[in-house]
């Protein structure tokens, strides 16, 4: 006999007949399949439509809404519904009888689901990689669709975020969320934050992974932050091979073929102990879905201590076991997803994107050719829905890639790649100039490696770099900016 509760099934629907707030106290647990019996299915139906329609909830008005639907005979005719009123004097605990009710109800559609499942297995015909796809996308479903999460009184959370205040108030970087290790990017930020989906997107060629990579470098040797990659276009060779070009400072063509001269030798055997040990995790599973990321993911925070995930790209991904109508319904999901794994496992996670070629496409006027370049929020490729679920999107340009190597001010583009702020939930938006080798696919800080440092790290809090004039010199604060140059007046920056 399969798991019910047929008792608390006439206790629930009694209450609810005699109560008039009783239904209001567990419409958020049950629905009419949560209940074994097939009449009490159809009972509880018709209180759900009386409810929804803010109409009175009694005997009476089940009784006729279960004539109107045609199920009044099927579930027993008037007495039937008379006797179920009897069956509980009050609804004192009746939350406590719906939670066992629909405690009952996924432990049968477990079964069901398990036995479908085995059903499956035994079949020959069967392709057991697609039947795996299958139960994982069924089991994220059945899974999503019972999980609830109560109210909070506001005082804990209150404790909560004041503990965090204090916490980065100590930090000598006075950042809330994990470095970058971009001094200007993390001045923007305020570093990476818990629970935040960040979408780095960018035209093929503009060093995407390169960034990232740039970034996992500085979190993992620097900051010793456990870091987790997902590689979807490249195997874990090729990207640790892009690592210790970035690394090493000894180009990709010669880590390739292994035609080093004595001293790059010497220069990599040296600079690869950095990456020896470094809490850098990596996985290049093709073609991955949603659902094997979760189930990774929660694996490499609960053993590893992982406190950031990145994923190389999103287009790559899959959400098999699901039908959609398009591309672009399966790219909604996969945002989805990945914004609510993120708010799970209250960590970052930082998935890269493509744009679609409308950057290409648009022309500029001979003033300003650069600015028809940059990207922009409609360019995200496949689905709105990324725009929507991310809560910060940044865009990789860099002028040089289309022969742009001055700015309207006459500043020099060569070697500059911008790091565009388009959307940022919780906080400015802006855009960061940083240094981009290409050699050796590395971003670093503006002013760093030698590099002209009149423009050292320079940040423009306009969402339109080249509106902006140049910045002088010296290190420029955020109070210095004035809103007609394009910035924050003081007091109007969130952090």
């Amino acid at each position: 006999m399969q798991p019910q509760a047929l008792e608390l099934e006439e206790a629930v629907i009694g209450a609810c007949l005699i109560e008039r707030d009783a239904f209001g106290m567990i419409s958020d647990y049950l629905k009419p399949q949560s209940f074994y019996d097939t009449k009490h299915q159809k009972i509880f139906a018709a209180i759900q439509s009386l409810a929804a329609e803010n109409h009175p909830v009694d005997i009476l008005t089940v009784t006729d809404q279960l004539r109107r639907s045609g199920d009044l005979d099927f579930v027993g005719g008037p007495v039937a519904i008379t006797e179920l009123s009897r069956k509980v004097l009050s609804s004192a605990h009746i939350e406590f009888h719906a939670r066992i009710i629909a405690q009952k109800s996924l432990a049968r559609e477990l079964i069901t689901y398990t036995s479908n499942i085995q059903r499956k297995a035994f079949d020959e015909a069967q392709d057991i990689e697609e039947l795996m796809q299958q139960a994982e996308g069924e089991l994220f479903e059945l899974s999503k669709s019972n999980m609830k999460k109560d109210f909070t009184q506001i005082d804990p959370v209150i404790n909560e975020a004041y503990e965090l205040l204090k916490k980065a108030a100590a930090r000598e970087d006075g950042l809330s969320g994990l470095s970058s290790g971009f001094g200007k990017l993390d001045k923007i930020t305020n570093g990476w934050q818990n629970s935040d989906l960040i979408i780095i997107a960018a035209r093929p060629a503009m060093g995407k992974t390169a960034f990232v990579l740039s970034m996992a470098r500085n979190m993992t040797v620097d900051q010793k932050i456990p870091v987790a990659m997902f590689s979807l276009e490249m195997s874990n060779v090729q990207l640790v091979n892009r690592l210790i070009v970035n690394v090493c400072e000894i180009t990709g063509e010669k880590i390739k073929s292994g035609q080093l001269a004595p001293y790059e030798w010497e220069q990599l055997d040296t600079k690869i102990t950095e990456l020896l040990h470094a809490p850098f995790y990596i996985d290049d599973t093709p073609s991955l879905s949603v659902f094997e990321l979760r189930t990774k993911a929660r694996r490499l925070v609960r053993d590893y201590g992982v406190k950031v995930i990145i994923i190389d790209y999103l287009q790559l991904m899959n959400a098999s076991g699901m039908s959609y109508g398009s591309r672009q319904e399966e790219v909604s999901t996969i945002s989805r997803s990945l914004k609510g794994l993120a708010k799970e496992l209250n960590i970052p996670i930082i998935a890269l994107s493509q744009l679609n070629r409308s950057v290409e496409q648009r022309v500029g006027n001979n003033e300003n050719t650069s600015d028809s370049k940059r990207p922009q929020l409609s360019d995200l490729r496949e689905s709105g829905a990324i725009e929507q679920d991310a809560d910060m999107v940044c865009f990789i340009h860099r002028p040089e890639y289309y022969k742009i190597y001055k700015d309207a001010y006459g500043n020099d583009l060569k070697g500059v790649a911008e790091i565009i702020i388009a959307k940022h939930r919780n906080g400015a938006v802006g855009d960061v100039r940083l240094r981009f080798v290409p050699q050796y696919a590395r971003f670093m800080d503006y002013g760093s490696g030698g590099m002209d440092s009149s423009m050292d790290g320079e940040l423009v809090t306009s969402s339109k770099m080249n509106d902006a004039p140049a910045l002088p010199q010296e290190e420029t604060s955020f109070d210095s900016l004035k809103p007609e140059d394009g910035g924050f007046a003081k007091g109007d920056y969130p952090f």
